[in-house]
């Protein structure tokens, strides 16, 4: 795994949880041995412009997986369900377009409680399953590609 670069793009909305979730991804990667300066950390302001930086990232050639950390937090109108809706089809575009393994880390919560119970230390953040799911579509792809 030493060798892999990987692309984390998380939001800044809701910091306090996508930290955490930044926090857990990053020590799935340390756990894999993975060296830190393969892992760039791309930072946008909220979950709807994860897409667009997934893509860049996986069409730039210098990364193998893109993991992606949001956190969106249902409140009283429909955009929860536009932007939710819009993000997963977003980052299953890029990934489609690019060939480049894109994970889903964002959270979909009904409430801070929730989201910040699954940003919270150990395996069961939501960010180191991310990474964890990374790390294995990257085998999962090479397994399946034509042998040179």
């Amino acid at each position: 795994m030493g060798g892999y670069r990987f692309a984390i793009v998380v939001s800044r909305f809701n910091e306090e949880i996508t930290e955490g979730l930044l926090r857990g991804a990053l020590e799935m990667l340390a756990e894999a041995s993975v060296p830190s300066e393969n892992v760039r950390v791309i930072h946008v302001p909220g979950a709807f412009e994860i897409p667009i930086a997934a893509q860049h990232a996986g069409e730039s050639g210098k990364f193998q997986a893109v993991v992606c950390l949001g956190c969106l937090i249902r409140g009283e109108t429909p955009h929860f369900e536009y932007i939710a809706s819009s993000v997963a089809q977003g980052i299953m575009a890029a990934a489609a377009a690019t060939g480049v393994p894109m994970t889903f880390g964002v959270l979909t919560t009904n409430s801070a409680e929730e989201a910040l119970a699954r940003a919270g230390e150990g395996p069961t953040n939501k960010g180191h399953e991310a990474a964890a799911a990374a790390l294995e579509m990257i085998d999962v792809l090479a397994q399946l590609s034509p042998r040179k």
